[in-house]
């Protein structure tokens, strides 16, 4: 966290010692997402998302997301730098690390065919960072505190950020899961129709949606709300005993998948010598 800011300097020493500080470049990477997401989209509205600023802004956007997953990924490394310790099951363990992931699928998108779903998730994501960073250390660096105040109080706009997220943060991961099952069926479309890379992008992708079910709630609420929908229509009067039979199919090479790449299960034994020594 930088350092409070010192309301006796003036406006442009307090913007340019907060601008130095490798958090601002974190908060710049998401503000960057969010612009040129957006300048996209307006492009993908008008059919030209193949043009050569759609394509750029596109780029770009999954840059920013590199870099920012990849500033909190270096601090976090960091930080266990400093005090000696490391991840616990070694690659594993830096592997389930939610910032870790999304920054190896960011990546992947940078240099990968266009899938504009693929960019709401860490737009929604971004939106949230800003309104976070902004509450926190962009308005208190503009307007300080006093320092003599005996209460230091947050303004109206910093209050309605502040509830913003706090009304609206778990409906929005229920979203951003919702958007990341949606794009693991648009990708296995493409794989249907053997679309260029996509085998190796769906592999990639039910990877990690695997890892993300393993750590999100958000995502296991998800997935068990749409397979409580399917059941509910297969299981309707008149629906073919055919149908009901691949979903019950689907059933059960979904819970064979689950199982065979349980890591835990794998690790279960190795983690209990460890905590026995």
């Amino acid at each position: 966290m930088p350092p409070a800011p010192n309301p006796n300097l003036p406006l442009q020493e307090r913007l340019l010692a907060l601008a130095k500080t490798l958090q601002f470049a974190w908060f710049a990477g998401h503000l960057t997402l969010i612009l040129t997401t957006f300048r996209y989209f307006l492009s993908w509205l008008r059919l030209n998302y193949y043009g050569g600023m759609a394509q750029f802004c596109y780029r770009t956007s999954f840059l920013a997301a590199a870099t920012t997953y990849g500033i909190v990924v270096y601090k976090t490394q960091r930080a266990r730098a400093k005090t000696g310790t490391k991840p616990p099951l070694g690659v594993v363990g830096y592997l389930s690390d939610e910032n870790v992931q999304y920054l190896l699928l960011a990546l992947v998108w940078l240099i990968s065919p266009q899938y504009p779903l693929a960019l709401l998730p860490y737009s929604v994501y971004s939106i949230f960072h800003i309104a976070t960073y902004t509450r926190a250390n962009l308005i208190p660096t503009i307007s300080p505190p006093s320092a003599d105040s005996p209460k230091k109080e947050e303004g109206p706009i910093a209050q309605k950020i502040g509830y913003f997220v706090k009304e609206h943060y778990t409906a929005s991961m229920s979203i951003v899961s919702s958007l990341e099952i949606l794009l693991w069926a648009r990708l296995l479309l493409s794989a249907i129709f053997f679309q260029r890379r996509s085998w190796i992008l769906i592999a990639l992708y039910t990877a990690f949606l695997r890892a993300r079910f393993a750590l999100s709630p958000h995502v296991r609420g998800s997935i068990s709300q749409l397979g409580a929908r399917v059941d509910s229509l297969v299981g309707a009067q008149g629906t073919p005993p055919a149908v009901r039979q691949i979903w019950e199919g689907v059933k059960s090479f979904s819970k064979q998948f689950h199982d065979a790449t349980d890591a835990g299960k794998y690790l279960q034994t190795g983690s209990a010598a460890k905590k026995t020594s």
